[in-house]
């Protein structure tokens, strides 16, 4: 369990653990096969489905020897609605509201639950997709989370707009986001309710928020919930300092894989800097009273769990390139610490080394 953070990870981000990095590779991968799945085919009738049936979708994923088995496809519908005259203006699949964006899966091989210890359970999400979920994504001021568990009597937990309107939109025909994932893993519980349970929620991009707020609905849901850990891959801030503490409350681990180099995880919002000594916060001009119309102006977000800071180094690559999965992937693989970001780094260094010793 200490892979899933129920030690907060300690020792093993700087440098980056290789069984740590193998973990979070295999995760990754997870969220690749959604993206996988999904059908981009505008000119498609299946645009915004998934591409594969459940039964055969890791297989054609390239996972089949994973060791999971899809238990569920999962559907996030977009609260927002476009005015009645964009009816003849706007193409139908521009319009999409509700679209596939992630599966429940079940560890059910015996030597990978050996090697884990546990029956783990993975929920992956990819990233925004469609048009009307670029909308969402716009939605960036703070709202109220609902829940009776409230952590400070200063300030309400708060999360951004869209993502929330994601995870808790329905439609006439289509459950929401959070129902879907309350009955399914309330299944998976009873089913399994005499084994040792991890469940790993894990995404990237508007997937990564998902995850954080997927984690947080399971771990205050379910009274006797196991180990609920995010990890997750260039995500975008989710909520404010209240929310962060309700997570941290309700015993949910947070792994944030960010590459200095991605702007998406530097929104919405801002962080105050809440480590700042007196005479620094003074210097800025954040005094309490300050502070306090700050946070009120439902902009203030903070950042939640652990984090694995990766760094391209180059400063070439562009903003696709830098936000894509696959550059994540590349990255953790070659992670050495903070210090040395790429492996290659490390071996030119050595090489350097031998070459003065051989040389003088």
């Amino acid at each position: 369990m200490e892979f899933q953070g129920i030690k907060n990870w300690e020792g093993l981000l700087n440098p980056l653990d290789d069984d740590l990095r193998h973990e979070i590779l295999r995760y990754g991968e997870f969220v690749e096969a959604a993206y996988r799945c999904f059908d981009f085919d505008t000119s498609s009738p299946g645009y915004a489905t998934c591409r594969y049936p459940r039964s055969s979708m890791l297989d054609q994923c390239g996972l089949g020897n994973a060791g999971y088995k899809v238990t569920k496809s999962l559907h996030a519908t977009c609260g927002v609605q476009l005015p009645s005259w964009t009816d003849q203006r706007v193409p139908e699949w521009a319009s999409t509201r509700s679209s596939w964006i992630g599966y429940v899966a079940v560890c059910n091989d015996k030597n990978e639950i050996a090697r884990l210890g546990r029956r783990d359970v993975v929920i992956a999400y990819r990233g925004t997709a469609t048009c009307m979920e670029w909308l969402e994504n716009l939605r960036v001021t703070l709202t109220n989370l609902p829940s009776d568990d409230v952590a400070s009597d200063d300030y309400e937990s708060m999360v951004q707009s869209g993502f929330l309107s994601m995870y808790t939109s329905s439609t006439g025909t289509r459950n929401s986001l959070q129902d879907t994932i309350r009955d399914e893993i309330e299944k998976i519980l009873q089913k399994y309710a005499d084994e040792p349970l991890s469940i790993t929620v894990t995404g990237h991009s508007l997937g990564a928020a998902l995850a954080t707020l997927t984690a947080h609905d399971i771990a205050t849901t379910f009274k006797h919930a196991p180990l609920v850990t995010v990890v997750s891959f260039g995500g975008p801030r989710v909520g404010n300092k209240n929310f962060r503490s309700q997570l941290e409350k309700s015993g949910t681990k947070v792994l944030r894989i960010v590459n200095s180099d991605d702007p998406i995880t530097k929104v919405p919002g801002f962080v105050l800097n809440e480590e700042a000594n007196g005479d620094q916060k003074a210097a800025a001009g954040l005094l309490n009273w300050v502070q306090k119309r700050v946070e009120d102006t439902q902009w203030v977000y903070a950042e939640v769990g652990e984090e694995l800071r990766l760094s391209s180094r180059d400063g070439k690559g562009s903003v696709a390139t830098c936000h894509d999965l696959k550059t994540y992937l590349h990255l953790v693989d070659n992670l050495v610490s903070s210090k040395c970001p790429l492996k290659r780094v490390l071996e030119r260094a050595h090489q350097e080394e031998k070459q003065q010793v051989l040389f003088g």
